[in-house]
């Protein structure tokens, strides 16, 4: 079996981190990633650069990095202005980000889960890529608690009304149990049985690679994970570090499972990272 995996680290590894890396740096930790087999980064943020500015420089960081035919570059968006900006650049993949818990999509967004939901949908059109419906705190809200199932369904189900086909359940806070994330995959598999299922897992309890063996076994193959853990929600209090992306491949390969990633070049590339993170 082969799953794939997209490291989030330039995007959501960078996000919270004290300082801001340069473009060229970020250029840099992008080329070892390709070295070490990645084939799917998500690079760039299209959010207010005043929130985030640790990715202010989007548009640049996309016009330098390599454009190999294999390689898919990502980024997010949390409105419409996110979009446009996204569909200006030579982004290959827009992740479209609504919050399922309420509280989060009011300090993360700015506005409430419907209107995110219904601006996202006037604005689509706009950009020519593929588009991936990411559900963040899709499991647990860091103000409201545990999401209630029907509440997880209803924001897949406003991406479905989109024509958005792959869906990605993010596990914010990384504090949600393997049975919790597995009921909420067989629960969007029943009712959306085309959808295509990702999942975008931080690691607060240890609990992360128990999860991604239970997703695999229930059909996903489609992974996020961070170069070094790095990352967390600014407006998430509590959020722990995404799954690391080298703790995940060496765990993937050990149960024989192909990743297309070489753990050697992986180590260079952290190497790489952790000298960027010290300029």
């Amino acid at each position: 079996m082969r799953v794939e995996l997209t490291d989030v680290v330039l995007r959501d590894g960078l996000q919270d981190e004290p300082g801001v890396v340069s473009t060229s740096d970020k250029v840099e930790v992008a080329r070892a990633l390709l070295a070490a087999g990645l084939r799917v980064l998500e690079v760039a943020s299209f959010v207010s650069p005043s929130k985030v500015p640790q990715l202010a420089d989007a548009e640049d960081v996309l016009a330098a990095l390599p454009r190999p035919a294999d390689v898919r570059w990502c980024g997010i968006a949390l409105n419409a202005r996110g979009v446009r900006r996204a569909a200006r650049t030579r982004l290959d993949e827009l992740r479209i980000v609504v919050s399922a818990g309420a509280g989060h999509s009011r300090a993360n967004a700015g506005r409430e889960t419907g209107d995110a939901l219904a601006e996202f949908a006037d604005a689509l059109s706009s950009f020519p890529g593929h588009v991936v419906g990411a559900v963040s705190t899709a499991f647990h809200c860091p103000y409201d608690g545990p999401v209630p199932l029907a509440r997880l369904l209803s924001v897949v189900r406003g991406f479905r009304e989109m024509g958005v086909r792959e869906i990605s359940l993010a596990d914010t806070l990384g504090t949600a149990s393997t049975d919790q994330v597995l009921r909420s995959v067989h629960a969007v598999r029943e009712e959306f049985p085309d959808a295509v299922l990702s999942l975008h897992l931080h690691d607060a309890h240890g609990q992360a690679l128990s999860t991604v063996d239970a997703a695999i076994a229930a059909g996903v193959s489609r992974f996020d994970s961070a170069l070094g853990g790095l990352g967390g929600c600014p407006f998430a209090p509590g959020a722990s570090g995404n799954l690391a992306t080298e703790a995940l491949v060496e765990h993937l390969h050990r149960r024989g499972v192909e990743t297309g990633v070489s753990e050697a070049a992986l180590s260079a590339a952290r190497e790489r990272l952790a000298t960027a993170l010290r300029a």
